[in-house]
């Protein structure tokens, strides 16, 4: 009794504040257990056949202790979370002792603090998500670390909230079982989140971007995909639990990001598409028998006879071909994650070979113009050698459609060679054979 009367006769005289009280109050909890450790130690041994007296002097001292915790901890301020300390200073103690694990002070100690707990994780719960909301509508998708800095910042706080409560080591299993599953839930619904609002900033960010050969792979794409490979490593640690049950929450999440992934690389590859279309939509003025073409010869045949007049240049292939190797070196050097680049870069191979497979067969009753024939043979040889730099493999480098493509593209040379007398140096060989350009 003589530590309880001395802490409260400090006291004494003026006005005690909730927290010099809780400092107290932990203070006293450290002197409890000390002196609980002593009786162990010295007297353990002489009361060894009646061991049930000395379970029954510490339940005894305890309560007189309970007395003073029980004030301190009801003059605390509602949602303050000063008091954790107290019960972690406690229950580490108890939970390692036989006879005092779930005794009866423990367990007034778990009624008291189990309230506390679950308001805790209900406000920590609200506030991420409001934090979530929060970020992504001012994200600048600048790379922070793995990811975005609203991803981060989830990431951390998940993880920060699943160890403070795992620290407390709860005592009764049941509890902390029902613990344990709801933030593994609450991480499951928090991260399945964050993945859906960066698949829509991602497929904006996309729309609002320009649909020629001047796009170039921004950062920010980069920084969601990231998002998506750092969300699929997290998950195996803040979403799995061992449990038959509960681990669907860390599959769910696996599904969800590798479908996510596949619509983000079905997007780009759309816009790559477009861009190429873009591309071949310039070349279609020179088909045979359009107005276009017709002005064109008639007025480069007419204009030979007294000047050199100078043929259509090669810009048009020459800057498609830096736009896609700036995109693949971008994509290259800032996705964390080599798979969904080997994905992305197949893909992008097999559409873009493709769509100049179904433009060439549109065309198949007509000849095509020398300028059309020689930026396509420059697109298609670069885009072969450029992707098989890529690491694309050769048997997707070497698809039906792009033996149709080179076989079409050969005996148009063929023909412009006989009709226009050559093509200056640029020919359709072997595509894996660099030509005179880099």
């Amino acid at each position: 009794m003589v530590i309880f009367n001395s802490c409260a006769s400090e006291n004494v005289g003026r006005l005690v504040t909730p927290a010099k009280k809780l400092e107290d109050t932990i203070r006293l909890s450290e002197l409890v257990i000390e002196v609980l450790q002593q009786n162990e130690e010295h007297h353990a041994e002489a009361f060894a056949w009646w061991s049930d007296l000395m379970v029954e002097h510490a339940e005894t001292f305890l309560c007189f202790y309970s007395a003073d915790m029980d004030a301190a901890l009801e003059i605390q301020p509602p949602d303050s979370w000063d008091s954790f300390p107290l019960f972690q200073l406690l229950n580490d103690f108890l939970r390692v002792d036989y006879n005092l694990c779930n005794g009866k002070f423990h367990k007034h100690l778990q009624d008291l603090y189990a309230p506390l707990v679950v308001r805790y994780v209900d406000l920590m719960e609200s506030s991420i998500a409001q934090s979530i909301h929060r970020g992504f509508e001012r994200e600048s998708w600048e790379p922070v670390n793995n990811g975005s800095g609203t991803s981060e910042d989830l990431f951390w706080k998940l993880d920060a909230l699943q160890t403070f409560i795992r620290d407390l080591h709860w005592p009764e299993e049941e509890f902390c079982k029902h613990l344990e599953t709801r933030l593994k839930l609450m991480s499951s619904d928090m991260i399945e989140s964050c993945i859906k609002r960066t698949r829509g900033a991602f497929e904006a960010k996309l729309q609002k971007s320009c649909r020629t050969t001047d796009f170039h792979v921004p950062q920010s794409i980069c920084t969601m995909f990231n998002v998506m490979v750092d969300a699929k490593s997290q998950s195996a640690k803040l979403c799995a639990m061992d449990l038959g049950q509960e681990r669907q929450y860390h599959s769910q999440i696996d599904h969800l990001i590798e479908e996510t992934v596949k619509e983000m690389i079905t997007l780009l590859v759309a816009k790559f598409v477009v861009i190429l279309e873009s591309v071949l939509c310039k070349l279609s003025r020179y088909d045979e028998g359009t107005l276009f073409s017709s002005f064109l010869s008639f007025t480069v045949k007419a204009a030979s006879k007294y000047v050199d007049v100078p043929k259509p240049g090669m810009d048009v292939a020459d800057s498609y071909v830096t736009f896609v190797r700036h995109c693949q070196d971008m994509l290259r050097e800032k996705v964390n994650e080599e798979i969904y680049i080997e994905r992305l870069f197949d893909q992008w191979y097999t559409s873009s070979m493709n769509l100049i497979g179904t433009w060439l067969t549109d065309r198949m009753d007509l000849q095509l113009h020398v300028y059309q024939l020689k930026i396509l043979i420059r697109i298609v040889k670069k885009k072969y050698r450029d992707f098989r730099l890529q690491g694309v493999l050769d048997s997707t480098l070497n698809c039906k459609m792009y033996e149709t493509v080179r076989n079409r593209l050969t005996l148009e040379e063929a023909t412009a060679s006989v009709r226009e007398g050559g093509m200056q140096g640029i020919t359709m060989r072997d595509s894996d054979e660099d030509d005179n350009d880099n």
